[in-house]
């Protein structure tokens, strides 16, 4: 029944800027470690950053500098400011546990395409 809701994907340039959110009808952080994920057609799932409930956060190697992971426990909400926008970063980009967390459904994705 619990499905989460990714928003704020689009079309930037190289170098811009996006700020996906990830949002569910209960409480997401009740999940010790969210994390965002990205995928590209034909590509394995890839794991970008992760957050748990004391706010440590990790990131892949590919977007440490340039992308911030963060949460707001009174709007219910997953936060992901991605600066300096790379081609290489265009994918549907999606929510969940991570980690040892447990997984919820995956939600449908936000489409992330950095192109000229």
């Amino acid at each position: 029944q619990v499905q989460l809701v990714e928003s704020g994907g689009g079309l930037v340039q190289p170098g811009g800027s996006l700020r996906l959110s990830c949002a569910a009808s209960g409480n997401i952080f009740s999940i010790g470690n969210m994390g965002w994920y990205r995928q590209v057609p034909g590509k394995q799932r890839e794991l970008v950053a992760t957050i748990n409930r004391f706010g440590s956060t990790n990131y892949a190697d590919s977007v440490k500098g340039r992308f911030t992971i963060s949460r707001d426990y009174t709007k219910n909400t997953l936060y992901l400011q991605m600066n300096s926008l790379k081609p290489d970063d265009t994918a549907v980009y999606y929510c969940n546990g991570a980690g040892e967390s447990r997984r919820l459904n995956w939600g449908q994705g936000t489409q992330v395409t950095v192109s000229s």
